[in-house]
């Protein structure tokens, strides 16, 4: 699975980049028909602490997940969003069976 990582208006370190990685190959173990991923990670203009935000766009045959959230850091929240994808996977496997 080809795992691709956008940062707007700043750069990754390789400790982000491959804590990412192994976070969404885990993904990959629920489901074979995975085809890549798309992650976008940007940080919001806001007085608020919870201002860094990770969008996970999951390629899948025939359709597309995503889960967007927001958070006090890029691993916290690539975290939540890959737990919703996760869920979305299992759904969308049990609507495969049907």
């Amino acid at each position: 699975m080809r795992i691709n990582i956008n940062s707007v208006h700043f750069k990754t370190d390789k400790k982000l980049e491959d804590f990412i990685t192994e976070k969404v190959e885990k993904l990959s173990s629920l489901y074979d028909g995975i085809v890549g991923s798309e992650v976008v990670l940007k940080v919001e203009n806001t007085d608020s602490p919870d201002n860094k935000i990770a969008e996970i766009r999951l390629e899948i045959r025939g359709n597309d997940l995503f889960a967007k959230k927001q958070c006090k850091s890029f691993e916290e929240a690539t975290d939540t969003a890959v737990e919703a994808l996760r869920k979305q996977l299992v759904k969308y496997k049990e609507k495969l069976k049907v």
